[in-house]
C-alpha cells in the first residue's frame, strides 16, 4: 500500500511539474518594426514612411509601424499599417482617381527578446486608386525570418521565427476596420524543444503511472 502511494505522488509530482515547465515554455517575445534609425529603409529604400502618388489626384500611402509589442509565442501579430488617403479621389466609375508608380517597402523587424533584425522586403507593381477602389497589392519575400541566423540580417533569432503573408492587398481611402488602413499580418512561432530534465519528468511521470496500472492489475 505505501509503495502504491510513493508511485502515485511521484507521477502526480511528475506530471505536475511537467505542467508547470510547459507553462513556463509559453513565452512572450517583444519586437518592434519602427524604423527609426535602421537607415535605408522604408519606401524604394529612401527612409520615407510616406509615399506620394505619381500622377492624378493627390494621394499619400503611408506606414504606420508596430512599436514595442509584446506577443505570445506562438501567436499571431500585426507587423504595422499601410494606411491609404486620397481626399480628392472621385469613384471608379467617375474616373477621376490616384496613380502610385512601382515601389518596395521594407518592414525591420527587431525581435527585442531575441538580440536579431530581419526585413520583410515589400515589392509592388503601379496602382491606381479611386474612393472605391484600389489595385495596389504588395508581394512580400522572404516569408520567414529565424529561427537562428536565417534571414537575420543582424543577431540571432534564437528558437523565434516570424512569418508574414505572401501578398497585403492595400484597400481603398473608404474602407476597412479604420478608413483606408490595411494591416500588415504575420505569426509568431517557437522551435524551442523541452529541456532534457523535463523529458525525463515527463518519462518518470510515465513510469509511474504505468508500474501503478501493473500493481493494480495484479492485485485483481
Amino acid at each position: 500500500m505505501q509503495i502504491t502511494r510513493i508511485i502515485r505522488s511521484a507521477a502526480v509530482t511528475g506530471v505536475a511539474i511537467f505542467m508547470m515547465a510547459a507553462g513556463a515554455s509559453a513565452a512572450t517575445i517583444t519586437f518592434n518594426t519602427a524604423q527609426t534609425g535602421s537607415g535605408g529603409t522604408g519606401f524604394n529604400g529612401s527612409g520615407n514612411l510616406v509615399l506620394q502618388s505619381s500622377s492624378g489626384a493627390e494621394g499619400t500611402l503611408a506606414f504606420v509601424p508596430d512599436m514595442n509589442s509584446v506577443n505570445a509565442v506562438p501567436g499571431n501579430v500585426n507587423f504595422g499599417n499601410f494606411t491609404l488617403a486620397c481626399a480628392s479621389c472621385s469613384t471608379q466609375a467617375s474616373g477621376f482617381g490616384s496613380n502610385f508608380g512601382a515601389f518596395t517597402f521594407d518592414v525591420v523587424v527587431t525581435d527585442v527578446t531575441d538580440g536579431a533584425t530581419g526585413i520583410f522586403v515589400g515589392t509592388a507593381s503601379a496602382g491606381s486608386v479611386y474612393l472605391d477602389a484600389s489595385t495596389i497589392t504588395i508581394n512580400w519575400l522572404p516569408l520567414q525570418l529565424g529561427p537562428g541566423t536565417n534571414n537575420a540580417k543582424s543577431g540571432n533569432f534564437g528558437p523565434t521565427s516570424f512569418q508574414t503573408v505572401a501578398q497585403t492587398k492595400i484597400v481603398n481611402p473608404s474602407s476597412g476596420a479604420q478608413i483606408g488602413s490595411t494591416t500588415v499580418q504575420g505569426s509568431i512561432n517557437s522551435s524551442a524543444v523541452p529541456e532534457p530534465a523535463t523529458l525525463s519528468l515527463v518519462g518518470g511521470a510515465l513510469l509511474g503511472f504505468g508500474l501503478l496500472r501493473r500493481k493494480r492489475g495484479l492485485s485483481r
